[in-house]
């Protein structure tokens, strides 16, 4: 027995207009200083206001959010005591919203054990709320957060089935004017995650077609939204979509192998999420496709190659993403990510030590010892087609 899980998203042109229907007395924003910046929290209190909704807001969330950081926004709106939590803006946003808005409800509970085990009885307080202003995460209707320990140097992989926030809302107006870069990182991430949920031990009828829309959306429109940018309207709100979609994917199943290279990769070197998940992925695919593993044929069936079994399969759909990371401007090897010999060399066990107890890795079909995952990781640096 299973369950499908998702917010009430209301998404297309004019989206945050809905906002004037939401019933409630006060609404915390969880956000950062760009968005305060380009006056996207302004758009979204005036729109609360409208609705007779009172608002405050949190500006301090930084690329992959610190607990520090988190436990500073919870204070903030433990001082408020909204009824609604707003997650505004990345991924990073919406985790830290999370993550803040369960220490809001349960204080006495230390953050590090949420799990997908427990119930927590949130909402006793506050219900949530999420407005994705990229296309990538897809944490706006997922049920997980990641919050960075810097002080332990690893990521927190925070997961509750009570995390699907009750609303969200997809609007292609905020994510219309993101730079090249922020696109093509965020639009990586999409695709990552919708392979890796096609490919993990989660798999289900219920999400194979999400991951499959998903995979289609992105080798369709990614190309076109990072080089024209928000001259092409189709394009932005494709991937916006294409975005949420895949997380309602990861939302119902998991992540897998890529996402626990990347997360251990991101915990050591300042690396955007997206950007190391995506040059993770193809190093993954040939690796699962080797062990004969792989979920591949449809996927390249999907894109017009013509691959005829899987261990085929695999060997094209790994080389169809490293055209796409180029055609992108992304790296495709870690030395070009901004990690040096040294460095790697020097962190390559404590790489191995946080990716085998990150929750993605229980969820890989074909499951790397400790040679293995070692073996990857030098593959991934030095760019070389997994061959084992």
């Amino acid at each position: 027995m299973w369950f499908f899980r998702s917010p009430f998203i209301v998404f297309g042109e004019d989206a945050l207009s809905h906002l004037e229907q939401v019933t409630g007395r006060r609404a915390f924003i969880v956000t950062d200083a760009v968005m305060e910046k380009l006056g996207y929290v302004q758009k979204v209190q005036d729109r609360l206001a409208i609705a007779g909704i009172r608002s405050a807001y949190f500006a301090e969330v930084e690329p992959e959010p610190s607990l520090k950081t988190v436990r500073a926004c919870a204070r903030a709106i433990s001082d408020f005591e909204p009824d609604w939590v707003v997650g505004l803006g990345g991924g990073s946003s919406l985790d830290a919203a999370k993550a803040a808005w369960f220490i809001y409800e349960r204080p006495e509970i230390e953050l590090e054990s949420v799990n997908v085990i427990e119930q927590y009885g949130l909402r006793a307080k506050a219900r949530l709320m999420t407005i994705p202003t990229t296309a990538g995460s897809g944490s706006e209707v997922s049920h997980a957060a990641l919050i960075t320990d810097t002080d332990a140097r690893r990521k927190l992989e925070l997961a509750s089935w009570e995390f699907v926030a009750d609303l969200t809302i997809v609007d292609p107006m905020f994510s219309a004017h993101m730079p090249r870069q922020l696109t093509a990182d965020t639009g990586i991430d999409v695709l990552t995650h919708a392979v890796e949920v096609y490919n993990n031990a989660w798999s289900n009828d219920f999400t194979d077609g999400l991951c499959l829309q998903a995979v289609w959306m992105v080798f369709r429109y990614l190309l076109r939204a990072t080089i024209n940018g928000e001259a092409d309207s189709e394009a932005r709100t494709k991937m916006a979509n294409a975005a949420t979609i895949a997380g309602l994917a990861v939302g119902n199943t998991n992540i897998s192998l890529a996402h626990a290279m990347s997360h251990s990769v991101g915990g050591i070197f300042p690396i955007p999420h997206g950007r190391i998940a995506g040059l993770i992925l193809p190093y993954t695919v040939e690796y699962t496709a080797n062990g004969g593993l792989g979920r591949y044929l449809d996927l390249t069936n999907l894109l017009g190659l013509t691959a005829v079994d899987e261990a085929q399969a695999g060997a094209q759909f790994a080389g169809a993403i490293r055209d796409l990371l180029q055609q992108t401007g992304q790296p495709l090897r870690l030395k070009d990510a901004g990690i040096s010999q040294p460095e790697f060399e020097a962190e390559l066990e404590a790489l191995c030590d946080r990716a085998e107890i990150d929750l993605g890795m229980v969820m890989a079909r074909r499951y790397p010892g400790r040679e293995d995952l070692k073996r990857l990781f030098e593959y991934a640096f030095d760019g070389r087609a997994v061959d084992f």
